[in-house]
């Protein structure tokens, strides 16, 4: 006898890797959210509800934050994941401490007395951790805001967003400020035991290198022939952007240094 249920069949979500443009469609979505994005059906109870809060292994609260994006005039959807820690950022010595200023600007100083009167200029505080990555997202997203001005401001209530309120940041999804950037997608490739059968299965899995981006308009820098293509592969032009200090590279370029250096991708 051959009987029971039809299986539902999910097509295989399609993986990117490489530079593209994207605009974020959704911050921290609901279960009924997520299904709209993914366009298909997730196995949950009326009672469940995605928690994006928790504790960290070393006890200090923290909060996931799932910056869903879709390139631009592709179906293709992405999660940018960040974890914000409820714990001061001190380098491996433990000499230093990371700052961060009301417009997402972080610098290191052993005390704030060290710090620089272009960083002090603005309000400013202990960062936590996660938040340098999270603020170059928001810089990048929130590209309309004029951070010339003294005025202007770009600082999340940290309380807030540590019980998982982030309505400031899911308000700001199509409004005034927000533009396309460009992100660096990638796919990470892993083994895991299968539960079945207790072979080892090879598993990929869709990501966004989360260190930097880019405003929309660098992307013509990406967008090459094939000379330049081989110009950009060169161990010349390599060595050249890796020993040449960050703040005297063209953005595109500073990118890169990011992406190719020690703590890159």
């Amino acid at each position: 006898m051959i009987k029971g249920e039809v299986r539902e069949v999910k097509e295989a979500r399609q993986k990117k890797v490489g530079i593209m443009t994207v605009n974020v469609i959704a911050v921290n979505p609901t279960l009924k959210e997520k299904e709209e994005i993914l366009n298909h059906n997730i196995d949950w109870d009326n009672d469940d509800e995605m928690d994006y809060t928790g504790i960290s292994k070393d006890g200090n609260p923290y909060l996931r934050l799932d910056f869903w994006v879709k390139k631009e005039d592709e179906n293709f959807t992405t999660p940018i994941v960040f974890f914000i820690e409820d714990k001061e950022v001190q380098s491996k010595s433990g000499e230093k401490f990371q700052f961060i200023n009301n417009i997402g600007n972080c610098s290191w100083a052993e005390s704030d007395m060290d710090l620089k009167p272009w960083f002090t200029s603005r309000e400013f505080r202990n960062a936590k951790s996660g938040e340098e990555n999270l603020y170059k997202l928001l810089r990048s997203w929130l590209g309309k805001l004029d951070f010339s001005k003294e005025d202007t401001e770009l600082s999340l209530d940290f309380k807030k967003m540590m019980k998982g309120d982030v309505s400031s940041l899911k308000e700001e999804v199509g409004g005034e400020f927000a533009v396309p950037f460009c992100i660096l997608a990638t796919v990470s490739t892993k083994t895991r035991e299968n539960q079945q059968t207790g072979e080892e299965d090879i598993v990929q899995y869709q990501r966004v290198y989360t260190k930097a981006f880019l405003p929309y308009y660098s992307m013509k820098h990406f967008v090459l022939s094939e000379e330049e293509k081989e110009k950009y592969n060169e161990d010349v032009f390599i060595d050249r952007i890796l020993k040449t200090q960050l703040k005297d590279l063209p953005l595109h370029e500073k990118f890169m240094a990011n992406v190719l250096g020690e703590y890159g991708c």
